[in-house]
């Protein structure tokens, strides 16, 4: 794994497991295992972040419902066959357990990424400003990682102008958020997105950083 690839992802979690581990998927005669770890916010408000860990890993750590674990990792997606549709799908991927001593803020996530998508701008009924970039985030192995991302007032204008191909580096946390989908039967269904909510931002070609 070149240098690149080792500090274009890099996410720190510490929070209380929610969910106990449950069985995902082999790979190469490894197992992996996936839960939901419950994060604190600045604010009184909590994100549940879905978690893949290796079984090699498991063995050094309790993972039981109220655990409290503190952990550095990688945001990734993956594609998951649900019915006739393609579904992208984010979790967190556990690269080593750690002490959460030194770490004043429970939620840090730092990536660097090309924008692949051109953003998407918009403003909420409260005239809030906020704009969606889908970020491509080299992985090993000629992988990538396709990492939603939303700004919020001056970043967000920021964003809108930022051209497919960019490449950018951003910082900011792992949010859960609810939302409503209206299906093709007319009915309603709450739904969970998993994003990175930008709190900084560095266009790496320019030096502009907002």
């Amino acid at each position: 794994m070149n240098m690149e690839v080792r500090t274009n992802n890099k996410v720190f979690l510490s929070g209380a497991v929610y969910s106990e581990p449950t069985f995902s998927h082999e790979l190469y005669g490894e197992g992996f295992y996936e839960f939901v770890l419950e994060v604190p916010r600045l604010s009184e408000q909590k994100d549940y972040i879905p978690i893949t860990v290796s079984e090699r890993l498991m063995g050094d750590v309790s993972i039981r419902k109220g655990e409290k674990l503190s952990f550095y990792g990688q945001f990734r997606s993956f594609n998951k066959l649900i019915g006739d549709k393609s579904k992208l799908m984010l979790t967190v991927f556990v690269r080593d357990f750690c002490s959460d001593e030194d770490m004043e803020n429970p939620n840090v996530a730092e990536l660097s990424g090309y924008v692949c998508k051109p953003p998407m701008y918009r403003t909420t009924p409260f005239n809030r400003e906020i704009c969606d970039v889908l970020l491509a985030v080299n992985r090993a192995y000629d992988k990538s990682d396709y990492i939603p991302c939303i700004a919020w007032g001056r970043n967000a204008r920021f964003v809108r102008e930022i051209q497919v191909g960019q490449k950018i580096s951003i910082s900011g946390r792992i949010q859960s958020r609810d939302y409503v989908k209206r299906l093709d039967n007319g009915e309603q269904e709450t739904r969970t997105a998993y994003e990175l909510s930008i709190n900084k931002i560095f266009v790496e070609d320019n030096g502009v950083e907002e």
